[in-house]
């Protein structure tokens, strides 16, 4: 039995059906959690208790952000704002700090510092965290459970982006895919409409990317997108100008596909269209490296460790992309869609591909250096183990173009027949349409044309080939009768048929072709995995690299349970004995409040401020979630009302109980504690 191959409607339905399943699953984990600076420390810190009210909030992160007015907000136990609004720069060198002054009188309480912005590689991100003046209190502050950059603008955007990609792969990679493997392909109609589709699709993935920017990294809000002000502060950002100067040169690339489609297929003379050919190749280069460039420069590699080097590899590495992943999708229309392609095309993509799966490790491996950093992040983080998933996904793709490979080589029609057949069919259609240019054809199509289409759609579509080859034989005899007896108008009406029959029979051989139809399906196989590939591509994007991760975990371990940064922990603790002298208040000082030696420093008061003369007081440490302790500390007298102890040793980090135990009498004494941070 001669093999066939499977049906477009069927094959593409599956294949979008599939794509589709995947995608949905993959946004679906993309998650809100595309953080990609990181919050790494702040002053005061996440559930420090402070003495007296600081002046201002600070907050330090993993790389650069955009800060605007409303970036960080400090907030009162009752909800109200107490922060001046004026966001003041304190970056130095390496270390990314931004803060906010605080009003001054503050009363005690806890207080909630909300705080969200935007990093420089463009995804949002958002926090909260509180600390106490004095003591803690209530809070009635509720904050946003809603993650930034998630909701349904989140995945609206996130489906934006993926199209972005595709359709830059498309429009890309057909472009080159006809320009350097199949120059007879930019006049075939369905390899042209298939990149102006990728054109199209990126184009407007690009405005809505636009118009969705400013609820995207703002309120989250859909009817935010066509807020005029919002818009306005996204086209003063790095973002904003990126997908600005995207939209210019879609314009250029528009320009680029009309020739290649239009004056590129009408030259006749080599030498002109070789001279063309070169131009082309030059623009389109220049123009596909700019729509790279504009997520280089907004994204990943523009940012972080060695950003000269990433972003012209980054753009590489999209180029690469484009070139394979692109030109396979055109081939698969190509061979499902056009009239025929010659083996020695697909042998000169093959190359080609090769090429690009070269320029793809080489570029791939900097990048992972780059995101990763290490062995653990590459297994232990979101990204390493999203980036394990697209190494096994290229190997995958690469072992399937290798078998696309070895169907090309048992293609069992030479070039040289293949394009004698597409000759004779393109004379066929072009008989047709002159002898219709020449009799103009009315609006009333006879009977028997209307037959002639029937035994057109039967030759195509029939399973037997016996009965194919009798339907033929009866059409190109009513042809010719028709032809000697009929009418001018009826003679073009007939040739069209002619011309309908000379494409079926040629098609009905294509397919019958066994090494043929493997290609096909291996190309099909290789498509649905590189839609995959660009879904988990485009995820990878939206997620924190390893690298950045870890180095945010290892500087919240390290000073992310200390109470207060550069500065000792202090606390304040009344009490009341009961007896003559009773009241006052103890005001405890550990320095520097970390794990190891410490200087501890009391300070007894009267109700009046006055310095207390007590007989003792006594301290102890207590980590009751290690079952640490008490640790007890008997300070020393200096003076009135203030003892001290050096060497107080913090055997690790934790939330530990400081008890203090005053006595004022012989009689008379209280023991009162407090919860603090020590790293």
């Amino acid at each position: 039995m001669t093999a066939t191959a499977p049906r477009l409607g069927t094959a593409l339905t599956r294949l979008l059906l599939v794509t589709a399943a995947l995608l949905g699953t993959l946004l679906a984990v993309a998650a809100p959690a595309s953080a990609h600076a990181a919050l790494t420390g702040s002053d005061p810190r996440d559930g420090a208790v402070v003495a007296t009210a600081p002046k201002d909030v600070n907050l330090t992160f993993s790389e650069q952000v955009a800060m605007s007015a409303d970036s960080i907000r400090v907030l009162d136990p009752a909800g109200k704002r107490v922060d001046t609004g004026e966001i003041r720069d304190l970056c130095s060198g390496s270390v990314v700090r931004y803060g906010v002054g605080l009003r001054s009188g503050l009363p005690e309480g806890t207080y909630t510092v909300a705080w969200q912005t935007v990093s420089a590689d463009s995804h949002p991100i958002a926090g909260a965290f509180t600390f106490s003046i004095g003591a803690p209190s209530q809070t009635s502050v509720a904050l946003p459970d809603r993650e930034p950059g998630g909701g349904l603008v989140g995945t609206l955007y996130g489906i934006a982006r993926y199209l972005s990609y595709a359709g830059f792969t498309v429009l890309v990679g057909g472009g080159a895919f006809v320009l350097a493997c199949w120059p007879r392909g930019a006049g075939v109609r369905p390899v042209q409409r298939f990149v102006v589709r990728g054109w199209l699709t990126l184009t407007a993935a690009t405005l809505v990317m636009l118009l969705l920017r400013n609820p995207y990294t703002g309120s989250g809000e859909l009817a935010d997108a066509f807020d005029l002000g919002g818009l306005k502060s996204v086209l003063e950002t790095k973002t904003g100008a990126a997908l600005i100067s995207r939209l210019m040169l879609l314009g250029a690339a528009a320009l680029f596909v009309a020739v290649l489609f239009g004056t590129y297929t009408r030259r006749t003379d080599e030498k002109e269209k070789k001279d063309l050919t070169f131009g082309l190749a030059i623009g389109g280069t220049v123009v596909a490296a700019g729509i790279a460039g504009t997520w280089a420069l907004a994204e990943h590699a523009s940012t972080g460790l060695q950003p000269g080097i990433a972003m012209p590899v980054d753009i590489l590495h999209l180029l690469a992309v484009a070139a394979w992943l692109g030109g396979l999708t055109t081939l698969l229309v190509a061979l499902y869609r056009a009239p025929g392609i010659e083996r020695a095309a697909v042998e000169r993509f093959s190359k080609v591909a090769f090429g690009s799966v070269v320029v793809l490790a080489a570029t791939g491996f900097y990048q992972s250096w780059r995101q990763v950093g290490s062995w653990s992040a590459l297994t232990g983080t979101a990204y390493g183990q999203l980036l394990l998933v697209k190494i096994g996904l290229v190997a995958v793709l690469v072992g399937i173009a290798w078998m696309s490979r070895q169907w090309t080589r048992r293609l069992a029609a030479p070039a040289e027949r293949e394009t004698a057949d597409d000759a004779e069919v393109v004379e066929a259609v072009e008989s047709a349409e002159a002898d219709e240019a020449d009799e103009p054809v009315e609006a009333d199509v006879p009977v028997e044309s209307a037959e002639a289409v029937e035994w057109a759609e039967a030759i195509e579509c029939a399973e037997a080939v016996d009965e194919e080859q009798a339907a033929e034989e009866q059409a190109a005899e009513s042809v010719e009768q028709a032809t000697e007896t009929v009418d001018p108008e009826r003679a073009a009406q007939l040739a069209r048929q002619r011309a309908a029959v000379a494409i079926a029979r040629k098609k009905r051989d294509r397919d019958a072709d066994p090494e043929r139809t493997g290609l096909r399906r291996s190309v099909l196989t290789e498509a649905v995995v590189a839609a995959v590939l660009l879904a988990v591509t485009t995820v990878l994007t939206s997620t924190e690299p390893g690298r950045t991760e870890e180095e945010a975990g290892r500087s919240s371990s390290v000073s992310g349970s200390t109470a207060v940064p550069e500065r000792p922990v202090d606390i304040r603790l009344p009490f009341d004995t009961g007896g003559v002298d009773g009241k006052g208040t103890v005001r405890l000082s550990l320095d520097p409040g970390r794990t190891g030696a410490n200087a501890l420093h009391l300070y007894v008061d009267r109700p009046n401020g006055r310095p207390l003369d007590v007989p003792e007081i006594k301290v102890a440490f207590t980590l009751k979630e290690k079952d640490v302790g008490p640790l007890p500390v008997l300070p020393d007298r200096i003076q009135t009302g203030h003892w001290s102890a050096s060497g107080v040793q913090i055997p690790m980090p934790g939330t530990w109980q400081i008890q203090v135990t005053v006595r004022t009498s012989d009689i008379d004494q209280t023991t009162i504690d407090k919860n603090v941070k020590i790293g």
